[in-house]
């Protein structure tokens, strides 16, 4: 890459932290000596101006004192600097300064020195031009053809063309739709100005249409004085480019064609004056700057093209002539003649690099060292090999076989529900009605073994439940540290949570001696929340619409005993039967008998059956382990209250299709209402005022029927959200009475609960109805599967909303049907196991033709009521139901 390089001729680095773009470089024969030789003048945003006549004594020297011939500061920000004939009555170059509200215009003029001192240099401010708008850019030109002199053209911040004939202002015209402003360039062959607007199009505008136009001045008369001040401002041409322009130059080194360069952010065009495309190339990096100049051979034009990668390129109309390396990325090139060396590459990057370099091979000085070149030895290579190898696997083994006990010992994790309420409820904003909801204490704390860096603490619970904090972090944690974060928890809906378990997790780093920023844990803990937290006591009830039954192999329990906080000691008469309020509002009942080993549970709506059968469950174990007895043990003999269960189904599943017609129905008022919106627009925009035809008594029903809508779908999401936690307690209620009645194993109920609660959270996308379908197809076809028929039938893996819950509740029926028969639940290919498993891949209809025509047995079809019309079975061979797959 030596060859490559750009050789550098001359350098310097302008200022401290000053900023430079584009137009801040300009190269030109400033102070008028007829020599041919040009000067660097170069503008900063910090207001200094600086004039360059570089002499280096070799090649490669940097700026001497006397290669400075003037600087000073402007006070102002300088955006761009332009050499021309800008004083009338003289074709002499002045200096055009262009400021954010002034255009200045100097000329620069040197003295001879005496004896020993060298050259002075001054510049006089000739006149000056105070701006109504921010400036933007300017370029200049004989406008309109006029000879001797050159005008100049500024373009604001907000689209309009200021246009000065020298010492004065002219007219300004804004330009039509302008959103940003562009580039700009002026093209005396067709004496245009051509810009690219916002819209990414190259537009073209006559200088005699601007000059005829209507004056901007009066832009904010009224409509008659408007008709009247002008011609409006038509573009000449227009050419979408398709991207944002970065810069424009027109070439017209041919006197008898002139072409328009456009620098894009991936592409280089070239037009012709009349908007044509004449040849484009598309660049593989990112360009910052270019520069066209006449090529030695006839027809074509240099382009020199700067980018981000610290490479000038330069192409000769298309095609790549030269690649060279710059020590900066450019901003500004320009090609000149300097101390009569023709050719010079001048370059000033944004941070105020300045180089003039050439593009010379002169090979690199440097040479590298010869490598030492020895024989190899393979014997060496092989033992050093080896050790290698027993290093890695000592320390793979040392990470692998790390103790148990050390990683728990890491950190621990416990909490301590508190046994009382909070003095002070901290429950805000809560939805339950009249009762007083009360909060309670939970306590977490962290204690570590070792150094821990970056410990998060993160607190779960089911809503309605709600925190009063449940993020905590800390930094660090030094060796044997004990820190205790404390938060209370409360109950904000009026319905019941499907669980009171909550989970605190802690994630954290432990650093070693290999990894400083330590190696990432996870550790968690899990506490359970009082029940009258959520529950009051209540007045018991004889009748019920639901009812449960649970049996045990114990004698009967006092309720006095087990739910000591519901019950009054002296209702000797009433310990059979307990009556709980939840604080939503819906009441339980719970019965013990007297003479059998049986306990019911009662209320009026099935959900809220969950939360006292399993509390009660949970502390019949714990009453008879405090007793020293181990095996007792609870059942279910009734039938599985599938219908209930399904309508609970039906009713989630409606409001999910409501929600997706109201999203619907929504989306197409908010298109209505913007359609109406742009129809009204476009009659206030009319010159021609015309009737709104009632538009307006339309968009303001519209924007009701879309408040109305809005309001509907956050209902029907709150709605949604209170029916899935209502049927996520009606699941896990299902799953205990499935556990109970087939007396299953803990995995076993971890399977169930993760084939009926696979979401935590339910969504329009993704469904708990299409979720579950997809998990009980899978083991209808391959645990619980009856034959091969089933278990080769490929599944389908996509997921979508269902049309209906037909066949979900078929897929929930023929589940239990199949656990009823002696199906047992499975993950793995056992040996025990007479099923044979297939993998998993999505949800598909379960083909019930080996089911239809048959009999059920009479212990199973007792076992569920209202479900007979989903199928009949007759008796299967044995030597199919235990033939080998």
């Amino acid at each position: 890459m030596s060859l490559f390089k750009a050789r550098d001729w001359w350098s310097t680095v302008l200022g401290d932290k000053e900023e430079f773009d584009q137009g801040c470089l300009c190269l030109a024969d400033v102070d008028n000596t007829g020599n041919g030789q040009d000067k660097i003048i170069v503008g900063s945003f910090m207001g200094y101006l600086r004039i360059f006549n570089p002499h280096p004594v070799k090649t490669g020297d940097g700026a001497q004192a006397e290669d400075l011939l003037l600087e000073v500061h402007l006070r102002d920000p300088i955006l761009q600097v332009e050499v021309g004939k800008f004083v009338s009555g003289t074709e002499m170059l002045h200096l055009a300064v262009l400021h954010s509200r002034k255009l200045c215009v100097y000329s620069v003029s040197g003295t001879l020195g005496n004896v020993e001192h060298g050259n002075q240099y001054q510049i006089k401010l000739m006149y000056e031009h105070n701006l109504q708008r921010t400036a933007c850019n300017m370029t200049y030109g004989s406008f309109g053809g006029v000879k001797g002199r050159d005008l100049i053209c500024i373009q604001s911040v907000d689209g309009m063309l200021m246009v000065f004939e020298q010492e004065s202002y002219a007219f300004g015209r804004f330009l039509p739709g302008s959103l940003l402003p562009g580039p700009l360039a002026y093209s005396s062959r067709t004496d245009s100005f051509i810009t690219v607007s916002s819209c990414h199009q190259v537009e073209s505008y006559k200088y005699q249409v601007l000059a005829f136009a209507t004056d901007a001045d009066k832009r904010q008369e009224t409509e008659q004085q408007k008709h009247g001040s002008g011609k409006r401002l038509v573009v000449d041409w227009t050419l979408n480019i398709g991207e944002q322009a970065i810069d424009i130059c027109i070439v017209s080194f041919i006197q008898s064609a002139s072409s328009v360069f456009v620098l894009g952010e991936r592409n280089f065009f070239c037009l012709k004056d009349n908007g044509q495309i004449q040849f484009m190339k598309k660049l593989d990096y990112s360009p910052s700057c270019f520069l066209p100049y006449c090529s030695v051979s006839e027809g074509t034009i240099n382009t020199l093209i700067g980018n981000h990668n610290n490479m000038l390129h330069i192409y000769q109309d298309v095609t790549l002539k030269w690649a060279t390396q710059l020590p900066h990325v450019p901003v500004a090139v320009r090609v000149g003649c300097l101390h009569d060396l023709k050719g010079v590459i001048v370059t000033l990057s944004d941070d105020g690099h300045l180089q003039c370099s050439y593009l010379g091979t002169d090979p690199s000085l440097f040479q590298a060292p010869k490598v030492e070149s020895r024989e190899l030895n393979y014997d060496e290579l092989d033992m050093e090999l080896k050790e290698l190898q027993k290093v890695i696997k000592n320390v793979n083994k040392s990470q692998d076989v790390w103790p148990l006990t050390e990683r728990e010992d890491d950190l621990k994790v416990s909490a301590m529900v508190s046994p009382n309420f909070d003095s002070v409820s901290q429950a805000t904003d809560v939805e339950v009605g009249a009762d007083l909801v009360p909060s309670v204490t939970v306590k977490v704390t962290l204690k570590n073994r070792v150094a821990l860096q970056k410990i998060k603490l993160s607190i779960y619970v089911q809503p309605p439940l709600v925190l009063t904090g449940d993020q905590f972090t800390f930094e660090f944690m030094a060796p044997e540290m004990t820190r205790t974060v404390g938060f209370s928890v409360y109950l904000k809906g009026s319905y019941s949570p499907p669980e009171l378990e909550g989970n605190a997790v802690v994630s954290y780093s432990r650093p070693t001696e290999r990894n400083p920023d330590g190696i990432p844990r996870v550790s968690q803990c899990k506490f359970r929340l009082p029940l009258k937290l959520v529950c009051l006591p209540g007045q018991p009830s004889k009748t019920a619409s639901h009812k449960l039954t649970i049996d045990t192999n114990k004698s009967p329990v006092s309720l006095l005993s087990l739910f000591p906080g519901f019950a009054k000691q002296s209702e000797d008469d009433q310990v059979n039967v307990m009556g709980f309020r939840f604080l939503g509002g819906s009441q339980v009942t719970l019965l013990a008998s007297k003479t059998s080993q049986r306990y019911r549970i009662q209320s009026e709506q099935f959900e809220d059956l969950w939360l006292i059968t399993n509390e009660l469950i949970i502390r019949l174990q714990e009453y008879f382990e405090k007793q020293g007895i181990k095996d007792f043990t609870c059942s279910f003999s009734g039938s599985v209250p599938l219908e209930e269960y399904f309508e609970l189904i039906d009713h989630h599943f409606e409001l999910r299709i409501n929600g997706e017609k109201l999203e619907e129905l929504l989306s197409e008022r908010a298109v209505q209402f913007r359609a109406i919106q742009r129809r009204l627009l476009t009659r206030f925009k009319d010159k021609t005022p015309a009737p709104l035809q009632h538009l307006d008594t339309l968009l303001d029903g519209t924007y009701k029927q879309v408040i109305a809508l809005a309001d509907a779908v956050e209902e029907n999401q709150d709605n949604l959200f209170q029916s899935f936690t209502r049927l996520k307690s009606a699941t896990h209620l299902v799953i205990l009475l499935i556990g109970l009645w087939q007396k299953l194993s803990a995995d076993q109920i971890a399977i169930l609960e993760a084939a009926f609660l696979p979401l935590q959270q339910d969504t329009q996308e993704l469904g708990w109805e299409e979720t579950v379908d997809a998990a009980l197809s899978h083991l209808l076809k391959t645990c619980l599967s009856k034959s091969s028929k089933e278990q080769a039938l490929n599944l389908n893996s996509q997921l979508g909303i269902p049309k209906d819950t037909s066949q979900l509740k078929k897929h929930i029926t023929l589940f239990c049907d199949r656990l009823a028969k002696g199906g047992r639940l499975c993950l793995s290919t056992d040996a025990a196991a007479p099923q044979t498993m297939v993998m998993p891949g999505g949800c598909a209809t379960i083909p019930e033709s080996d089911l239809e025509g048959r009999s059920i047995d009479q212990d199973s079809s007792e076992l569920f009521t209202n479900h007979k019309h989903l199928m009949v079975e007759t008796p299967v061979p044995d030597c199919v139901k235990k033939r080998p797959i």
